[in-house]
């Protein structure tokens, strides 16, 4: 296999939308989310549409032994992984710091911060076995900017602005490019995530803009991985075009 993606978060939105580019632009797929029955039907319809290998892997990244051990348990040549899309994460709840829930905080720190490092923990060492690789590891504005009542949503994005930063310098002796991309509001299941269900409260985050698509993000990340080996792009921070700030981004 001459060019591999593993996606993780690949049920829905960004993650779902960037397996169809990648097909779509000839890479093998391993797959990765929660929700195997979704996982497995979009590798059927991968696998017919544009005929590439699709492998899933369905676990949960906030649990350390099941996403080393069914990384791990793939078979050595889906180990040949070219790009890594660190795309799985989330937040819950929108409360100010005095009132946050702290399962909701647990939830977000082991989902964007410790599950990433998890799966980098695994794949890093795959890529530099091979002499290659590029991970792209989805931020946020929220990585850039604070706003009311983001609090630990947003310490979580700044952390893995940082990481991006910290891998690049240490992977980059081995050949490994290292890239963050830094949306701002994308129309996905995001904020019914967020508000736990309630499809109402969600619908009004993007009401009076056209927000980004998750499209629009997967189609960047295409092009940032499709880049020659000498050129790394470090840092993409990309905004609906409606928005000039990130103050008008998140309401609740």
């Amino acid at each position: 296999m001459s060019k591999i993606a593993l996606i993780t978060g690949a049920t829905a939105g960004i993650g779902e939308a960037c397996a169809h580019v990648f097909a779509r632009e000839g890479y093998n797929l391993v797959l990765t989310g929660r929700r195997l029955e979704r996982l497995e039907k979009l590798a059927k319809h991968l696998n017919d549409k544009y005929n590439v290998e699709v492998a899933v892997s369905s676990f949960d990244v906030r649990n350390r032994e099941d996403t080393i051990s069914n990384l791990e348990a793939l078979p050595e040549k889906w180990k040949k992984v070219t790009v890594l899309v660190n795309n799985a994460g989330l937040s819950q709840g929108l409360d100010p710091i005095q009132k946050g829930s702290i399962d909701d905080w647990e939830t977000m720190i082991d989902t964007n911060i410790k599950g990433l490092l998890y799966v980098s923990r695994v794949v890093s060492n795959w890529m530099i076995e091979n002499g290659k690789g590029h991970i792209i590891n989805l931020g946020s504005i929220a990585g850039k900017e604070v706003y009311a009542n983001g609090n630990v949503y947003c310490a979580t994005k700044h952390a893995v602005d940082a990481l991006n930063k910290g891998m690049r310098i240490d992977l980059l002796p081995y050949g490994i490019k290292v890239t963050a991309i830094h949306p701002g509001a994308v129309e996905t299941e995001f904020s019914e995530v967020r508000f736990k269900g309630d499809k109402e409260r969600a619908k009004k985050v993007y009401e009076g803009f056209e927000p980004l698509q998750a499209v629009d993000i997967a189609e960047t990340i295409w092009f940032i991985a499709s880049r020659p080996a000498h050129v790394n792009i470090n840092d993409i921070l990309i905004m609906p075009t409606a928005q000039a700030n990130a103050g008008t981004i998140f309401r609740g």
